[in-house]
């Protein structure tokens, strides 16, 4: 048990845990304000999931990356567990606010958007480096924003993020991002 608490310690877990539940209480105190009666904006639980994801995304590195890369333990089952405790705590955090009445969106639109956005900050610590592992996700989120809406399947593509539950080309795009994220994060680590 000491050894996972070191972990969590030296990966910033307890305030990026902090991080992501203020930051769904403060939509739901807003959202709930306003009355919540219906299905949302979609963007108001995709700015919740990319807020959550990018504090959780600094733990994706720790301290000392020469360390971690010469330590005797196996990195690569923790760090896909790692990149899926961090989809699994967002994606929950979010479902509770919805098990209060406040209907931001579908379970299924949280769970896919969720595993999409953790591979994409998961790609970032890889591409970036840990500290700026949350720039691919906030930079696809800030275009798909303000996207025209799609028309097209490359669209699709680009703005997955925002559309409906069932949609296939953003059901497929948030699973190879996922897939991808996981596996090339648990693989090569952070970058240096």
């Amino acid at each position: 048990m000491r050894w996972l608490t070191l972990y969590a310690r030296s990966r910033q877990v307890p305030a990026s845990l902090a991080a992501v539940v203020i930051g769904a209480a403060a939509v739901w105190a807003l959202v709930a304000r306003d009355g919540g009666g219906g299905p949302a904006d979609p963007r108001t639980p995709v700015f919740v999931l990319v807020a959550g994801v990018t504090a959780a995304s600094i733990g994706l590195g720790g301290q000392d990356l020469a360390l971690d890369r010469t330590a005797a333990i196996r990195w690569r089952p923790r760090r896909a567990a790692h990149v899926l405790l961090i989809g699994t705590v967002v994606a929950l955090v979010l479902l509770a606010v919805r098990a209060t009445g406040t209907d931001l969106a579908a379970t299924a639109f949280i769970v896919r958007d969720s595993a999409g956005l953790t591979g994409l900050v998961a790609l970032g610590a890889v591409v970036c480096g840990a500290p700026y592992a949350w720039t691919p996700a906030v930079a696809w989120l800030s275009f798909s924003a303000f996207a025209p809406p799609p028309t097209n399947v490359p669209m699709e593509v680009a703005t997955w993020m925002l559309l409906p539950p069932g949609t296939p080309a953003a059901t497929w795009t948030a699973l190879a991002l996922a897939v991808t994220g996981i596996t090339v994060y648990a693989l090569a680590g952070p970058r240096r």
